[in-house]
């Protein structure tokens, strides 16, 4: 009852503000009325009006919905790498009317690009990309079913995803390198090890793997990370979407329920060609899906590492972070509506001149709870905590552990970034329809409260946290918020957004997140793009850069049609940005990037100044 009265006094006082009050008045009055979480707009409201020119160096680039990538004019843009280009001289060129086949596809970068890093080995580049799914009517858009019908599809289609690696060479421009002894495909289909606390335990033990420490292949990578040896983190998010079941009349376990999985999958059907992502057939296939996966870019040799001490859900991204006690510390978060972010700090601790191989096998996983008052507390994930009989049940269920302790249920928490000039760790919760109507898939409450302040959260907004003692270990942390999203085109409410949200910069469903060497964030959004109703005047999806220090928010890139910005890198000498463009034209209306007639495909961008000087974005 104590939920629900907070709920229904937030609920009328939002009747209340809808009909009498004022945007400005609302955010700088919002304290008296309980919505702490409006602390940081006022401050930002101070910082923004003693600030009277912009931080930035660029001209802010207008919304639109242009088929192509706009930027500010001193800037120039090219194309790097697309879907289906052959990596080695032996692949064919992708082909605009059949679109490949599972032999061609393998030798090929594959689709729907989204988080990447670009290392550097000596004198080499190495990008590495994840490739989170395929489009169905457009990897399949050459017959009319629009969908697989062969076992070749479905070969095809497993190939398109997991991660590319190429190495790069600029002269004048960036090309990658056909054939360079690091290109590398990982698929849906590769051999990888289980290592981390589940290891060995019976949930992932299956007629192929009877020991549980082996899997075959990585699905819906999104966002990524990286560590300080010189190793790629990938995350898996929407592997539930892969799996059915033939037999139509199978009870559904609880763990089925909160992950997601049911009888149908999300139109794939690759359990028809094999068998494994049959759940009836092989009910613990699915524990081995939902993890991070390390991997060694350097050696192509190398076998990829699904890392279950970190948890399984739907990660978006792992930040990870040395904390100044110089243990491993890596922020996630589980997209999906109601469900929550997580922490995992290593035992051990990183060591420049030591073998790190086994950091990120061993630690302690948290779950966040924010509380109104505007701090929050990290509670660890424990047998003793959470019930669970081990640590191994705990990393495989890992949702339905968080929902034992009470963590806060969160408006979809997507990618975590830290400011890497101070203890400050920010989150884009990219949007909840579900927020103050329903709970989660697990039953938790989405209470309108705290940081998740919106009814049917439509535009989402960016949280961000300082742990206690500037220490990334704490248990402890303060919160606010940095930005709300809204359309203050239209409302003069809660929902216009935040008082750095204005008319020139706004935006929906804020998701990849990342900060340069000096301090700027970057946002990326992957939201509605029909410009029209409630998102009148946002156009396509786009790329915006924020000043932690004045709020200051500006629009640097719009994406091509129908597409999602996601990803983001930087070459060594910070000359360049690499950005994804992910699924142009998913409804059918893009050509991007070769324009005409083609097939819309997603790509890696590389963005530099048209003189050629390093890109500092902070003026």
């Amino acid at each position: 009852m104590k939920n629900l009265k907070k709920k229904n006094k937030i609920t009328d006082f939002e009747l209340i503000l809808n009909k009498n009050l004022s945007r400005r008045n609302f955010i700088k009055n919002g304290v008296s009325f309980g919505l702490s979480s409006f602390v940081l707009a006022a401050s930002l409201n101070n910082s923004l009006a003693n600030n009277k020119t912009s931080s930035f160096d660029f001209q802010q680039v207008k919304a639109n919905t242009l088929d192509t990538v706009t930027i500010p004019d001193n800037f120039t843009w090219q194309t790097v790498i697309r879907w289906g280009d052959p990596m080695w001289t032996e692949g064919e060129d992708f082909n605009q009317s059949s679109r490949g086949d599972a032999i061609s596809q393998k030798l090929s970068f594959g689709d729907n690009n989204d988080g990447m890093h670009l290392f550097k080995k000596d004198n080499h580049n190495i990008l590495v990309v994840n490739n989170e799914y395929t489009n169905q009517k457009v990897i399949y858009g050459n017959r009319n079913r629009q969908s697989a019908e062969n076992i070749d599809d479905i070969n095809k289609a497993k190939a398109a995803h997991g991660i590319s690696i190429v190495e790069l060479s600029f002269s004048d421009k960036w090309e990658f390198i056909k054939d360079s002894k690091f290109n590398r495909r990982i698929t849906a289909d590769t051999p990888m090890e289980i290592s981390g606390y589940a290891k060995g335990h019976k949930l992932l033990k299956t007629s192929y793997d009877k020991m549980g420490t082996k899997c075959l292949g990585t699905l819906n990578n999104c966002g990524n990370g990286k560590t300080p040896w010189g190793t790629y983190l990938t995350c898996e998010e929407n592997f539930n979407g892969y799996f059915s079941c033939k037999n139509k009349n199978m009870q559904l376990s609880e763990e089925f329920i909160r992950y997601g999985i049911g009888l149908k999958d999300w139109g794939y059907n690759w359990a028809n060609y094999d068998e494994r992502f049959d759940i009836s057939i092989h009910p613990n296939e699915t524990n081995k899906f939902g993890y991070i996966v390390e991997i060694d870019p350097s050696n192509p040799g190398s076998v990829p590492r699904k890392l279950t001490s970190l948890g399984r859900f739907k990660h978006e991204n792992a930040e990870l972070v040395i904390n100044k006690d110089n243990r491993v510390i890596i922020y996630m978060g589980d997209d999906e509506r109601g469900e929550f972010l997580y922490k995992f700090i290593s035992n051990k601790k990183y060591s420049m001149n030591s073998n790190n191989k086994d950091l990120l096998n061993s630690g302690k996983l948290y779950v966040a709870k924010f509380n109104e008052d505007n701090t929050g507390e990290w509670i660890e994930l424990n047998p003793k905590t959470t019930g669970f009989k081990s640590q191994a049940e705990i990393c495989i269920y890992t949702r339905i552990a968080a929902s034992k302790v009470g963590a806060t249920s969160m408006d979809r928490p997507e990618w975590v970034a830290a400011n890497p000039n101070k203890a400050e760790v920010y989150c884009s919760l990219t949007n909840n329809k579900n927020r103050g109507i329903k709970p989660n898939k697990g039953g938790d409450p989405s209470p309108i409260a705290g940081p998740n302040n919106r009814k049917n959260n439509i535009y989402g907004q960016i949280v961000r946290w300082s742990p206690k003692n500037n220490d990334h270990s704490s248990n402890f942390f303060e919160w606010d918020l940095f930005a709300m999203a809204g359309n203050p085109k239209i409302y003069d409410n809660i929902y216009a957004g935040s008082e750095n949200i204005n008319i020139e910069n706004m935006f929906n469903s804020p998701d990849g997140l990342s900060f340069n060497k000096e301090g700027v964030l970057f946002i990326q959004t992957d939201g509605r793009y029909t410009n029209e109703g409630e998102y009148i005047g946002m156009g396509n999806n786009q790329m915006l850069c924020g000043n932690p220090i004045t709020g200051e928010i500006k629009r640097f890139l719009v994406g091509p049609k129908e597409c999602e910005v996601t990803g983001i890198t930087w070459s060594q000498d910070c000359k360049t940005i690499f950005v994804g463009i992910q699924h142009p034209g998913e409804k059918g209306n893009s050509n991007f990037p070769d324009g005409g007639n083609s097939v819309p495909r997603s790509s890696v961008i590389a963005i530099r100044k048209k003189d050629g000087s390093e890109i500092k974005f902070i003026s």
